[in-house]
């Protein structure tokens, strides 16, 4: 990490007008992760920075948000960990989760009726999301939807990222755990790359 991606604490209080007390009691409650407080030596001793695009992020969006919800609600929002969540399936139309006529057809894809858990619900607002764009066919989203459920139970809440790629006109898609490097083929065009982590803090809103 070079210095263009981080940023010093005086810095970071200064620009987004946060108090000391405010950052640190965000961290004590898991709104701000631990190992984004990055002890660094300088010529004036021992400072602390942050990964600067992901804290300026996060601190936007906990002081767009926390008017609305507590700070404890915020921090399962923030939390890379899967909800034990069920919802009927006309939950999810009402909060704006999925449109009723693709929540049906990914009901005659899952063969049931059941309420859906939250892996479920995911793979739908993430279908939604694609699909509304245009950027993939229903029978593309069933391929994604099957990558997706397998590798987040092979992933285990550990953050990754899902790659959608076409070539030659034919559609694929993986799971992958960032950061890595990627080099593909000419011919691959990647459609869409999406935050496993920010798809799910983007869900777990919707559904507070």
């Amino acid at each position: 990490m070079n210095n263009d991606d981080i940023i010093s604490k005086k810095d970071l209080l200064e620009l987004t007008d946060i108090s000391y007390g405010q950052l640190y009691r965000w961290k004590r409650k898991g709104l701000i992760p631990e190992e984004w407080f990055i002890r660094k030596s300088t010529f004036t001793g021992q400072e602390t920075f942050f990964p600067k695009a992901q804290v300026l992020a996060r601190i936007e969006k906990i002081k767009n948000m926390k008017e609305d919800i507590s700070l404890d609600e915020l921090a399962d929002v923030f939390s890379p960990a899967v909800d034990s969540v069920s919802l009927a399936a006309n939950e999810l139309v009402k909060r704006n989760i999925v449109i009723p006529g693709l929540l049906e057809q990914y009901q005659e894809f899952r063969h049931n009726n059941e309420p859906l858990d939250f892996n479920d619900i995911l793979a739908l607002y993430i279908l939604n999301k694609l699909i509304d764009s245009g950027k993939i066919s229903l029978d593309e989203g069933r391929l994604m939807i099957e990558v997706l459920n397998e590798g987040m139970i092979k992933f285990n809440s550990e953050p990754c990222e899902l790659l959608l790629m076409r070539k030659l006109g034919v559609f694929s898609c993986l799971l992958i755990s960032p950061p890595c490097k990627l080099y593909p083929d000419k011919g691959i065009r990647i459609i869409e790359k999406i935050s496993i982590p920010t798809a799910i803090e983007e869900l777990k809103v919707k559904l507070v």
